[in-house]
């Protein structure tokens, strides 16, 4: 055995998991703090006229800070389209890990890709804006799913002990996620929007410095397994790069007949459609796996698992992440900021759940061992259900504090932080032990693929939570919102009540 091995297999040193997670924990920290920070701030910017001023609580104008002057069903469209694209890249960015360059190269690459992207967007001009997106799609794609995947091979044993390390990983997600838009709403929000943005660009620089530096202590962990000739891998890799190439092409060309008008569809069309295209291709997808897969009776009743919690992963994300969107238009519009004469940034508002994260995670992960040990831990498909009633209730807080909020009689922050708290213990049910999840479910061949899958979920919920936002320009808030606790709720009870069922499909996974 080498000595990066040893390392990698030796006591637990970081909160009680293998060194090598702390490695991960900072990549996807860095990775996360450049992401947050720069999705507080992307439908604030946008929405902001193209002659904004930065005012006191008071009302003074004290410094121009111009935006792009796009309408709301514009720039959540803009937006649902960016983050939904995200997150399906992570698919493909999956099957280059699993088959051409292993985890470990596709989170380095993702990672350079995503520090360009910020550094394009710190640029005040409109056509490197949508460059710098367009590049942070692609590092996303490749550098999140495959993070994830490598956090699971430290966990050889799975079982309860790989979702506390999950918790952890996570609880470096949300401390991201908090010193992201602290830092970007206050340069940014308060300064200049392109100050933010450059912010960004300096955490990935810094993830990807210590993900060099701690590679050692992943042992062999993420280098790529195949049983592929060079030259093989080789023919490959060229037809990918033809495949990717030709994509993009067609997707530039496409993009330009549209904002040039050739093209008669408006964001929002796309972005709805887009939501028709990935719900069935996901579903062919499985199908084409369960019939032409070559998986055992066990692995396609875990890949049905794996699909159903993409359902449900998918309706979560769709309100959860109104935080991005109507959740963010709600503190800047309606809700009463000032703080002894001083106006807190809007996207601070943002931190709120990260905040509950950090403090929940580890206690959350305690429970999930302690309950494991008396026999007591729900299953995974219970867990789930659960997230989304939590979620349930959080609409409920902000439909009712919205009922009476208006731009003259703004609401305090405490009906968000509410909303937040409940909404916090729903991703807490849901979504860590997700990723756990499809790193136990997955046949060993795919498990890159079936992490991309539950990222492609998060993309059709981010998408379809920026269509409901969207309809904010012609709706008040509260009606909008009590739809989505309805909505959500419903799923939430059929998901516990058929959970017994789906647990025995899992076939032995814990």
């Amino acid at each position: 055995m080498s000595t990066e091995t040893a390392t990698a297999n030796g006591g637990p040193t970081f909160f009680g998991h293998p060194r090598g997670l702390a490695t991960l924990f900072f990549t996807e920290m860095w990775e996360r703090f450049a992401y947050y920070g720069m999705r507080a701030l992307l439908v604030l910017f946008m929405t902001a006229t193209t002659t904004h001023m930065v005012v006191s609580a008071e009302g003074t104008p004290l410094r121009p800070n111009p935006g792009l002057g796009f309408d709301v069903a514009t720039a959540t469209a803009i937006y649902g389209l960016y983050v939904g694209l995200v997150y399906i890249l992570s698919l493909p960015g999956g099957w280059v890990a699993d088959n051409l360059w292993g985890q470990r190269k596709a989170i380095f690459v993702g990672g350079c890709f995503i520090a360009a992207g910020q550094l394009s967007m710190a640029l005040p001009f409109k056509a490197t804006f949508f460059l710098g997106l367009f590049f942070i799609i692609i590092g996303t794609g490749l550098l999140k799913p495959n993070v994830s995947t490598v956090v699971g091979e430290l966990y050889p044993e799975g079982g309860a002990r790989r979702d506390a390390g999950f918790s952890v990983f996570y609880m470096g997600i949300n401390l991201g996620a908090l010193l992201g838009p602290a830092l970007t709403g206050l340069f940014g929000e308060q300064h200049n929007w392109h100050y933010g943005f450059g912010i960004g660009a300096l955490g990935m620089i810094l993830g990807l410095t210590q993900y060099k530096l701690g590679a050692k202590y992943l042992g062999d962990r993420g280098f790529l397994k195949t049983t592929d000739t060079a030259e093989q891998l080789r023919a490959k890799t060229l037809k990918f790069y033809g495949i990717f190439l030709a994509v993009v092409a067609v997707l530039a060309a496409f993009g330009w007949s549209v904002w040039a008008g050739v093209v008669p569809v408006t964001l929002t069309q796309i972005a709805e459609r887009m939501v028709y295209v990935v719900v069935v291709l996901v579903v062919l997808y499985f199908v084409y796996l369960w019939v032409f897969g070559h998986h055992t009776a066990d692995e396609n009743k875990r890949l049905f698992v794996i699909f159903w919690l993409f359902i449900l992963i998918a309706i979560f994300w769709s309100g959860f992440e109104q935080a991005g969107t109507s959740f963010n238009l709600f503190a800047r519009d309606l809700t009463n900021r000032d703080i002894f004469g001083w106006r807190m940034p809007a996207a601070w508002l943002q931190d709120v759940n990260p905040i509950f994260i950090i403090i929940g995670a580890p206690l959350f992960g305690s429970l999930w061992l302690w309950l494991d040990k008396i026999k007591a831990n729900p299953s995974l498909p219970l867990k789930a259900g659960l997230g989304l009633l939590f979620l349930s209730v959080g609409f409920f807080v902000i439909a009712w504090g919205a009922t009476n909020a208006t731009k003259e009689q703004p609401v305090t922050m405490a009906w968000l932080v509410v909303t937040y708290f409940f909404h916090t213990v729903g991703e807490l049910c849901i979504s860590p032990i997700g990723l756990s999840a499809m790193t136990k479910l997955s046949p060993a061949k795919r498990v890159g693929q079936m992490m991309g899958i539950w990222f492609v979920g998060a993309a059709l919920g981010n998408v379809i939570a920026a269509l409901v936002a969207g309809r904010l320009e012609n709706l008040p808030p509260a009606p909008v919102f009590h739809q989505v606790a309805m909505t959500v709720g419903i799923v939430g009870i059929v998901a516990v009540l058929v959970s017994p069922g789906v647990k025995k499909l899992m076939a032995g996974v814990k």
